[in-house]
């Protein structure tokens, strides 16, 4: 004689095997999972590059827009110099790129935004405005090229390397 199916069932037998054991909520259970969340959030924005953060930098002449000011100044004497000529366009060329230094380094030292390779082809241009001085230009103009690569390429990494150690220390400031 066959056996019959016993109509008794594990308690394990009788669960749907799809579905998962039920989830009791725990306050200790969610603490933690919204502190990895906040970690990692704070982790991704720590290692963003693109964008701002916080507040823009305070200007170190107080109240006053001198900056934003001298670059105005200095774009109405370089249309000047240009549609006139004389001394204007120099004037107002070296006005102009002193305003927008000030605020592109003030933005990028304080991890507000990165101004890298802005502030790296400074540096770059005034070596190769030193190199033609003292040496004249070359035969081969190719080799004008070569300081300000090597001088570009290491003033780049320095300032990038100074922003992500400003930019961390903006967005993970210990409280206060």
């Amino acid at each position: 004689m066959a056996h019959q199916k016993s109509s008794r069932r594990s308690r394990k037998a009788r669960r749907k095997p799809a579905t998962a054991p039920r989830a009791v909520p725990s306050p200790r259970r969610e603490q933690r999972a919204e502190r990895q969340v906040a970690e990692h959030r704070q982790t991704a924005t720590a290692s963003r590059t693109l964008g701002t953060v916080g507040e823009r930098p305070p200007s170190p002449f107080g109240g006053l827009p001198i900056s934003e000011v001298a670059i105005f100044a200095g774009l109405v004497g370089l249309i000047v110099g240009l549609i006139e000529g004389g001394p204007a366009l120099i004037v107002g060329a070296v006005v102009l790129g002193l305003g927008v230094t000030e605020v592109t380094a003030r933005e990028h030292f304080s991890g507000f935004r990165s101004h890298s390779t802005l502030l790296a082809a400074i540096p770059a241009v005034l070596a190769e405005v030193g190199v033609v001085l003292v040496f004249g230009t070359p035969a081969n103009r190719g080799l004008l090229v070569l300081p300000v690569v090597v001088v570009f390429a290491l003033c780049f990494w320095l300032l990038r390397r100074s922003f992500q150690s400003a930019r961390h220390a903006r967005v993970v400031r210990p409280p206060s």
